[in-house]
């Protein structure tokens, strides 16, 4: 009887061990996609921004509505909703705080492309 509840013990813990080692393996092979994923899809200077700024680039997009990242459209959009959430118009403080974070993420990563480009004349 001894004999085989401890034969019954290894066979659970052998189980066991081996539900936990693929479960490791499975967990290293994905933080490893997604690291290269990030790699991929994000240079230094654009996670340091989103880092620094606290808000990602899509979100920035996201919160002032703009598909290209042209100073025209970010500045009409921003104007917009600026004032349209103004405090003395019913509008809320905490959206306005979001527009004016999103025009300056945005403008940060225009300034990052700017300086892909080559140093902007005249500044």
């Amino acid at each position: 009887m001894a004999k085989q509840l401890i034969q019954l013990v290894i066979a659970g813990a052998q189980v066991v061990g081996k539900a936990f080692t693929n479960a490791v393996r499975q967990e290293i092979r994905m933080s490893e996609e997604a690291a290269k994923r990030h790699a991929q899809t994000k240079s230094t200077a654009h996670a340091a921004e989103t880092a620094r700024m606290g808000m990602t680039l899509d979100e920035a997009k996201q919160i002032l509505n703009v598909d290209k990242l042209t100073p025209e459209e970010v500045e009409a959009q921003y104007k917009h909703l600026f004032e349209a959430n103004d405090k003395a118009k019913g509008g809320s403080f905490y959206i306005q705080s979001k527009v004016v974070r999103a025009k300056e993420r945005i403008d940060q990563e225009i300034q990052l492309e700017g300086n892909k480009q080559g140093p902007a004349s005249g500044s």
